[in-house]
């Protein structure tokens, strides 16, 4: 069975499959949906194995929908999860009974989703701000969604538990992040009281061609803060262009900070290497 998950009782009355096959090959990760023994599950995945389990009888909503709307780095172990009235389901799975309005609801690939806006209203009010906004972010990236759109659902429910959580979280998102790491970096760096950064800034040529992109910076202050990702150690080309990028934004009068895996894991160094640098380009901090 190339295509999964699937049912397994269907498979095998269709004839694509037999109990030995099905049981010898494949594994069940909820009753009767079944993905190869050596599969290694996506969010997106997890999203239709819950689907199937359902019977069609549910909204996928929360992480599953972000997942099938194309949020990027989702983690594909975390429980699926469903909008239903019956709230009974697998201990790997999350089942919430959540009203939602007739325009709250899309399908993507067969399946009935909540849409962008419903979706990122749910995440941003049952979530932590800090778990919430990588989630937020990659949502935001892949549907160009707005923040007025997420603000206008909160609007329709006022008393829905979680909604000023919600609009303090909106407050944070920025769909221009390109990974749970630049969005961790820069909700640490607002969360230090310092001014908020503005995110993938563009460097172009006089033929208006983008030459440059930083992260996370200042454009008032010419500070910039990188991430570098494993790639940008391990990958000898991007090693080397990383080298002629900062050379290029030094030349311009930027000072960059880089900031690796192992950095973001002390807060403390990071900000301080960042307060030093925008003070010292005249920032009032």
């Amino acid at each position: 069975m190339d295509d999964w998950p699937f049912l397994g009782r269907q498979a095998v009355r269709d004839g694509l499959l037999t109990n030995y096959a099905l049981s010898r090959q494949y594994r069940a990760v909820y009753r009767n949906v079944y993905v190869p023994n050596d599969a290694v599950m996506t969010a997106t995945d997890r999203a239709r194995a819950a689907w199937l389990w359902a019977g069609g009888e549910a909204t996928l909503g929360g992480l599953s929908a972000a997942a099938l709307l194309g949020a990027k780095w989702l983690d594909g172990d975390r429980p699926a999860e469903l909008v239903r009235p019956d709230r009974h389901c697998p201990p790997d799975m999350v089942s919430h009974s959540w009203e939602l309005s007739a325009g709250e609801v899309c399908f993507v690939r067969g399946m009935r989703v909540t849409t962008a806006a419903r979706t990122a209203f749910d995440v941003g009010r049952t979530r932590a701000l800090t778990e919430a906004i990588p989630i937020l972010d990659a949502l935001m990236n892949a549907t160009k969604l707005k923040p007025a759109d997420v603000i206008a659902i909160a609007d329709a429910w006022p008393g829905t538990r979680g909604v000023r959580l919600l609009r303090t979280t909106m407050d944070l998102v920025d769909g221009g992040a390109e990974s749970p790491q630049e969005s961790r970096l820069r909700v640490m760096i607002v969360d230090a009281g310092l001014p908020s950064p503005e995110t993938q800034i563009e460097f172009r040529d006089r033929f208006g061609r983008v030459r440059v992109r930083v992260d996370i910076g200042w454009r008032e202050w010419q500070v910039a803060v990188e991430y570098d990702g494993a790639q940008h150690w391990t990958d000898g080309r991007q090693r080397s262009w990383d080298i002629d990028r900062i050379a290029l934004l030094e030349e311009s009068g930027w000072v960059v900070i880089r900031v690796s895996a192992d950095l973001l894991k002390r807060p403390d160094v990071v900000l301080q290497r960042i307060v030093a640098k925008l003070r010292a380009a005249g920032c009032p901090i």
